[in-house]
């Protein structure tokens, strides 16, 4: 039980709440705060959330009411909860699962205990266009109406767009049987012994609810490091079906084959990979987005669209789902009746479509703080720096008559960036070093200054695979990656990554910056970001947004500002690293 000793928050009318920052009961309070609401702004003193439809579905999902957000925000702010606030509250939380999915024989039906709240929705275009039946019959416990089967996932769309998202209790077929079991110890490994860790095992069974109808679809929320591919592994261990499993890039699916050779005792055979390189369709199928979305020009048709029907799978498992392009989305609306599993460090979605994650793959079945499983010891201990530097010369010029694109871009390939980068690579000499940029120019640059391997999306996959292996051996020290180096690459004893220009305000792309170190350490050593940011500039103000998931997460970002010729004093670094 929390104890109030002052009160940290203020809520207000127009759902925003504030969190102060200082307060004895800070880090407790946030932590239930951010089940039901999303950080906006994150100041030195107060942090700002904001309480949206979809945090209190999420909520509601995973069996928050709404007296009990509603109690939790009396008991912790300085004054009474808007009686207005009180009552969206109630409303949003009432409307996830007051219509549901169900499956009556083999007909499929939206169903409501409250027949206005049904009639009110059938009158709704989008939504008539999915149902067999236009007005709603009596059955028992309420009333129905009849679905057209093959519109389950759109009509799960056209109603969350109305603000009803909608229960989904229809249940899943079991697709074509695969028998396997999970490993207990890992031969390439010298047989050390093998288990789901505790939270893995949650997050499995929060997934599969026992094979009832209440699981079956959602989403897994984990850091980088903490073992998603784990999650994944063992969903399909309770499941026991056929899968496709959809990645990133070709690295991903090449490191879900290799999970799953070492942790189950699948034969090689029964896993195949459907890449640029191979045409695999096995059991076990690895792709890519990109090969789901590719088509040879564009209006043709999706060229390998046929991967969602080629078998009968009783699961597919979509890795980084946040990044889902909208064709994927299109795609998995025709596929409602296959399990689902969402495996993600962030739900955080830049184009605002968290909404349609929620209804084509499912509610977040699974979440916790990474500051939680860091104090625990199942990820790395990490400190974020921020060094901003000063941008002079011609670039302070041209930066005063640029546009706001043309701002952001001059401020991110500052030069003064690199001096501050060769400071921070000369004082962590010892240590696995990862160079993160957005733009090319700016890292060919950095590679011809330090002499460091490059990747970029134009790297032949042989070639990736051959520098991860030689940075992970400790064989190259320094590696220096494009946006390429955001996803899905198992980089573990690397343990410093410099960020030296990033995406506009990408939260989940910081989140995934920060994830490429947090991989426990063999020594058990610390991990440090680092944001190179010019000071009092588009880039600056870009940053504060990017970082705003992490500090969500509770992490500070400790901030140095730097001299114009790039030097470090030596408290900017990383206070367990100094090999200077």
């Amino acid at each position: 039980m929390l104890v109030s000793r002052g009160k940290p928050l203020i809520v207000q009318g127009d759902r925003t709440v504030f969190l102060e920052v200082d307060h004895p009961d800070f880090e407790a309070v946030r932590s239930v705060l951010m089940t039901f609401a999303e950080l906006e702004k994150s100041p030195e003193h107060v942090h700002v959330y904001r309480i949206t439809p979809l945090s209190l579905w999420n909520a509601a999902a995973a069996g928050m009411s709404a007296e009990s957000i509603c109690e939790f925000l009396t008991e912790f702010g300085k004054y009474p909860v808007p009686s207005t606030l009180r009552k969206e509250i109630t409303e949003f939380v009432a409307r996830y699962g007051l219509l549901k999915l169900v499956r009556t024989g083999t007909t499929l039906q939206l169903y409501s205990a409250e027949p206005s709240a049904l009639a009110d929705v059938l009158r709704m275009a989008a939504v008539g266009e999915c149902m067999l039946e236009s007005e709603p019959s009596a059955v028992e416990g309420g009333f129905a109406a009849a679905v057209r089967a093959e519109c389950r996932g759109h009509l799960k769309l056209a109603l969350i767009r109305l603000g009803y998202p909608v229960e989904d209790v229809a249940g899943y077929r079991d697709g074509a049987a695969l028998t396997f079991d999970l490993r207990r110890e890992l031969p390439s490994r010298g047989a050390a012994p093998f288990a789901l860790r505790p939270y893995q095992t949650e997050a499995v069974e929060a997934f599969y609810a026992s094979g009832s109808a209440a699981g079956g679809s959602g989403v897994v929320v984990l850091p980088c490091g903490a073992g998603k591919t784990i999650v994944g592994i063992g969903v399909l261990y309770r499941v026991q079906s056929q899968a496709l499993i959809i990645s990133t890039n070709i690295t991903a699916l090449r490191q879900w084959r290799r999970e799953l050779l070492e942790k189950t005792n699948l034969d090689p055979e029964q896993i195949g990979e459907y890449s640029g390189d191979r045409k695999e369709i096995r059991p076990i199928t690895l792709t890519t987005y990109q090969m789901l979305t590719f088509r040879k020009k564009k209006l043709d048709e999706l060229v390998h669209f046929r991967l969602f029907s080629a078998r009968d799978w009783g699961l597919i498992i979509y890795d980084e789902v946040h990044l889902l392009p909208a064709p994927v989305f299109r795609l998995t609306a025709e596929i409602q009746a296959t399990r689902r599993l969402g495996l993600t460090a962030t739900l955080v979605r830049e184009d605002g479509r968290e909404d349609e994650v929620f209804s084509l793959i499912g509610p977040r079945k699974y979440d916790l703080p990474w500051r939680s499983l860091e104090a625990q010891g199942w990820i790395a201990n990490a400190s974020c720096v921020e060094l901003r530097c000063p941008l002079g010369g011609e670039d302070a010029q041209r930066y005063l008559t640029a546009d706001r694109r043309g701002k952001f871009r001059i401020a991110s390939e500052n030069a003064t960036k690199l001096e501050v980068l060769k400071s921070i690579v000369q004082r962590h000499r010892a240590d696995r070093v990862l160079i993160i940029g957005q733009y090319l120019d700016q890292l060919k640059r950095i590679q011809r200054e330090l002499a460091a391997p490059i990747i970029t999306g134009k790297t032949p996959s042989p070639e990736r695979e051959k520098l991860y292996a030689s940075f992970r051996s400790g064989d190259i020290p320094v590696l220096i990656v494009s946006k390429v180096g955001n996803f899905a690459v198992d980089l573990p004893d690397a343990n410093v990554a410099v960020q030296i220009s990033g995406t506009f305000g990408s939260r989940q792309e910081e989140a995934q910056r920060l994830g490429r170190i947090l991989r426990p350490k063999t020594d058990g050593g610390p991990a440090v970001f680092y944001s190179i940011v010019t000071r009092e500039s588009r880039d600056q103000e870009f940053a504060e947004k990017r970082q705003l998931f992490l500090t969500e997460q509770g992490y500070h970002y400790t901030i140095r500002e730097v001299a114009a010729s790039g030097l470090l004093p030596r408290e900017s670094f990383g206070a367990q690293q100094d090999s200077a």
